[in-house]
Parts: structure tokens; sequence; C-alpha cells
């Protein structure tokens, strides 16, 4: 069967647009409900290689679509039809842009003589996602003699969805009547063969050095003093990724300092120079003195830590910053030069340099010092996080990071779950991949984000606190469409833990109405509303149990565990244990 649908030019158009498409390499498309965009809504529907997934809120469906590119590391297309549709789009292409997701955003509209005339459901969708998108064009009104046109346009458009950095691309359609594939006039057929025959996935080549800049590696080697910073990162392939960071630091001597977002975390046989515990380890005015560097590569963004931050910014050493982006990764606006490679090649060519060389690098004073450090705090955290008998939402990430099966997918909503999983998320060998949206730091579209990225995977887990969750609840119609299992984990602690940690939350009133604001959403009775699992978790044996049945669940599933702590009492024991723990590593 044809995959072009001749019934009348707007079935045409669409359906050539598609099958470009297709033959690109797009596999999936998320479909919003609507009139106008009926003639593209057809041609994916029918189309025998594409996955569509119809999702009534755009908002959900838009972080439901950046889910899906982030795991699948491809454009998916976003449909919407005219008017305020495709502004629900925003919060979701702003974090695309943001974290370097491809996406392609399909807007219909009406056409122009029906623009700025009072015409239902039109707005002014020119340009409607301002500088948040690699890319803006609007087509023309479908014609059968511009099919060629319209061919070229998705080509381009799916190199702009990968250049100059993955991101997203806007085009908006306007479509004339009639919207329905109503066959209005016969349509001369094409030889599909040839209008096809340059049609196939293009060769995205990374822009790679071929060798490190002179004199590199060798002055990277004398240094005695260096670090390297292994922020948030979702390569495509963990264990290569992690390979790549453990060569260039066992190469060098110096230590890593690994995100809780990092993989590196989670492959931890490969990198003896491991630091996890540097948050807390910082906060020791004694070891901070000690530990200062004078050479740092930083691997893609800063993590989360402010302590790390502050330090690194009081101390100005001299970075190396190390992203296959164009983007600026540095916030601390410091003594920076940028390598505008990913750390995989970097690693490549550390290897490579190192063969034709002699270089044998040993574990410096500096780098043992920080191992001693770790492996002390490391010890002290882990049985004080043990002893914790009461619910504590630190405790969590720090349970996940021991019972969670190998390879599973974990999302980490924003705000407290990623300082968690910074503080106590153990180094182990699960080979766990995190994800996260730390483009714009939202916590908008994280249930829906979730489901994106657990779609056609096995297990996953999400860990949120209420008001994410509660924030994004539209994202629970999606249940039907997923294809998946999702564990999501949501802590209720009555309102936003985090502003606890700020000093807004000594005066009181306004912080508890204005900041922490505390709901009382019956969560159990809410996911029975969508006809979904719900456990109350009272114990730290009951959570664990949990973990380990998600090895044995391979069935489409949405479970959700309820999690209830106090906030005013997590914050309390973050800002006494730590520290304390953190100045008993000299005694």
């Amino acid at each position: 069967m044809s995959t072009l649908d001749y019934r009348n030019t707007n079935t045409l158009w669409a359906s050539v647009l598609i099958e470009t498409l297709s033959r690109l390499g797009l596999t999936t498309a998320i479909i919003c409900p609507g009139s106008r965009s009926t003639p593209l809504t057809v041609a994916l529907a029918r189309h025998p290689k594409i996955e569509t997934i119809p999702i009534l809120d755009e908002r959900s469906a838009s972080f439901f679509a950046l889910g899906c590119a982030k795991q699948l590391h491809q454009p998916v297309i976003l449909v919407c039809t005219s008017g305020t549709a495709g502004a629900n789009f925003y919060p979701a292409i702003i974090e695309a842009y943001e974290s370097h997701v491809p996406l392609l955003i399909f807007t219909a509209d009406r056409p122009p003589e029906m623009r700025a005339c009072s015409s239902g459901q039109t707005i002014d969708q020119q340009k409607l996602f301002g500088t948040f998108v690699n890319w803006y064009t609007e087509m023309a009104v479908p014609e059968v003699n511009l099919l060629s046109y319209a061919r070229q346009t998705m080509v381009q458009s799916w190199r702009k969805a990968f250049s100059p950095s993955p991101g997203p691309v806007h085009i908006n359609c306007p479509f004339r009547d009639p919207l329905a594939p109503i066959k209005d006039s016969p349509e001369p057929s094409l030889s599909e063969a040839d209008f096809f025959t340059a049609i196939s996935p293009p060769y995205m080549g990374e822009k790679k050095l071929q060798e490190l800049p002179t004199n590199l590696l060798e002055s990277w080697t004398k240094v005695k003093t260096g670090i390297i910073i292994a922020g948030p990162a979702q390569p495509e392939c963990s264990e290569t990724y992690c390979q790549a960071v453990a060569q260039i630091s066992k190469i060098l001597g110096w230590p890593v300092l690994a995100d809780g977002l990092s993989p590196v975390r989670n492959y931890q046989s490969l990198n003896p120079y491991l630091i996890s515990t540097y948050d807390s380890l910082l906060r020791n005015t004694i070891a901070a003195e000690q530990l200062i560097p004078h050479h740092v590569i930083q691997l893609g963004p800063l993590p989360t830590s402010k302590i790390l931050r502050q330090w690194l910014q009081h101390h100005q050493p001299f970075t190396w910053q190390v992203t296959p982006h164009t983007t600026n990764v540095d916030p601390l606006h410091g003594k920076t030069q940028i390598l505008e490679i990913s750390v995989e090649h970097l690693g490549e060519l550390i290897i490579s340099s190192t063969e034709s060389s002699t270089f044998s690098q040993d574990i410096s004073q500096h780098c043992q010092q920080w191992l001693d450090y770790e492996r002390t705090l490391r010890e002290k955290l882990y049985q004080a996080i043990k002893a914790v008998k009461i619910p504590f939402e630190g405790k969590i990430s720090w349970v996940l990071s021991q019972y969670l099966p190998q390879g599973t997918s974990v999302i980490i909503a924003n705000s407290m779950p990623i300082r968690d999983m910074e503080s106590f998320w153990q180094p182990n060998d699960r080979h766990i991949q995190p994800y996260f949206s730390r483009g714009a730091n939202g916590i908008d579209g994280t249930l829906s984000t979730a489901m994106g990225i657990t779609h056609h995977s096995q297990n996953s887990l999400l860990l949120t606190g209420d008001l994410a969750f509660l924030h994004d609840t539209n994202g629970l119609l999606n249940y039907p469409s997923l294809k998946g299992s999702l564990t999501v984990i949501v802590i209720n602690n009555e309102g936003g833990g985090i502003f606890e940690m700020l000093p807004m939350s000594n005066f009181n009133p306004p912080f508890e109405k204005y900041f922490a604001m505390p709901q009382s959403v019956n969560i159990s009775k809410l996911c029975a509303a969508y006809g979904i699992r719900h456990n109350l978790i009272q114990t730290w044996e009951q959570l664990i149990k949990q973990l380990k049945d998600l090895q044995f669940n391979r069935q489409k599933n949405l479970h959700v565990l309820e999690f209830c702590t106090n906030r005013k009492a997590d914050t309390k024991w973050r800002q006494t244990e730590i520290v304390w723990l953190a100045n008993g590593i000299h005694q």
C-alpha cells in the first residue's frame, strides 16, 4: 500500500511530509486532538512504520514527547491544532531546548486570509516559541506543484533538530478546507520511488577534534592537584561514557567528583578514583582547604551542589569545560577554556595520545587525600543513614542505589530528590541510568516525562515530591497508552520541602501559605479515579520489598508508592547530621 494519500491536496501534502520524515528515521509521534490538524493526524495514523500516541492535554503530551525523545535519542513529532493548543507546549519546548533534546513540533494553523479577522481558534502562531527552538519555518498552504518544496523542508527540519546541537524545531502548518480526507478532485500520482530516491537517514557526524591541542595532555599530566567533575549526563551508551571518564581519570591520576545524576556512580568498578561525598566533605573547612585544585576538567554542566559551586568560585581553579554543545556551561564565570567535544571522544583522544608516548601517571598525593576522605566519610554516611528507622526523605535515594534491579532507568524530579541523590546515592555496579530535566530545572511535566522515558522500556522508576506529582496529574490520563512499567515513589511531605532549606522558612507567616503551599490531596483516591495501583509505604522493609519485586515485573504497569515524611524533620537532619558527620572525619 502506498504511504501517500491522494484523496485531496491536503492529504497528499501531509502524507509527503510524514513519509519523508519516516525515511529520515522518524518512529514516534504524539498527537493532540483538534480539527485544523486533521491532515497531519490522518497521515501519521495511517503510516505503517510510525507509532502514534494520542494524548488529550497538550502540556502533558509535550512532556511525554520529551521523555520519548530522551530515551530514543531521536526526534519525536508533536502535533496540535490551531489556537492556544500550541502555547501549552511551551514549557516542554523550553526544557528540550535547554537540555538538547530533539523534537519536531507541528502546529496546525488557519490560512493567512483567516488570520486577524476574529476567525475562531486563531492566534498569531508565528515564532510562537521565540528563541527556544533551533529553527522555525511556516509551510506554504498546500499545493500539488509544491510537493518537492514540502519534501525538502522536512529534510531541513530533521537536520536542524540536530544542529548546531539537538533541540526542538517548530513547523507551522496552515491548511484550507477540506481538512478531512474527502476526495475533492483527482490528483496526479507521483512516481514515488523516484520522488523519494534521495531521502535516507542523513549522516549526522559529530564535529570532532582530530587531536588534542598542542601540549594539552602533557600540561595536564604535570598537574598534581587536578580534579575531574562529572556533571549530570544522559549519554546514549552509559557504559561507553563511564569507560571514557575512567580512562581520563586513570591516565591523569585525578579523582572524579561524580554527580548523583551521572551514570559514573553506577559503574563504580570502572573508576578507582570515584568521589561521591564531595557535597558533604567540602562542608569541613579543614578538608576544603587541603583539597583545593589548581586545574579542573569539567565534564558537561556542573553538579547541583551549592557547596561545590561556592568552593570553586572562591578558589578559581583553571577549568577545562568539555561539552559537545555550543552552549555556555560556566555559571561561575571562572577561568575557563572550552573543549567542544564529547566526553567519549576526549577519552579516545587521550588513549591515542598516550599509546604513542611514554605517559604513565601514578596517583598523586592530592588524589590519595581525596580518596582517604571519601572512604572515611562514605562509611560514616552509610552507617548514619542505615541507622535511621523513621521516615526520612534522604534515605530513599540511599535505598534505591542498593536495591534497584540491574539496569533500571531512574527519573529524578527536581527540587529535593535531585539534591538527595547527590548527597545519599551510593556508588554501585547496578548500571542504572539516571534521567532528569535540568535544562530549566522546573517541576512541570515530571510524570509525563517519566512516562515518555518508560514507553517501550522495561522497568523505570520515578522519584518525585508531592507537589511535582500533583502539578502533572493530567499525565495519569496517558496510562492507557503507556507500553512499559513505571513505578512512581511520591514523597508526600504535604508541601514544598525544598523551601524549608531557604532562609525564608524562618518567616512564618507568610512562609507556610505562600512558599511551602501545604496540600491535603488523598493520593490513594486520586490513583483510584484513574484505575492505577497505589500502596502506602510505612516501613523501609516494605519499600525494599517493592524494589526487589521490580525485576520480576515485565507487564504494562503504572504503580504509585506513597511515602509520607515530615519535611521540617527532614530539613533538620540534613542541616545538622551531615555537617556533624563531615566535621567528624578528623576524629
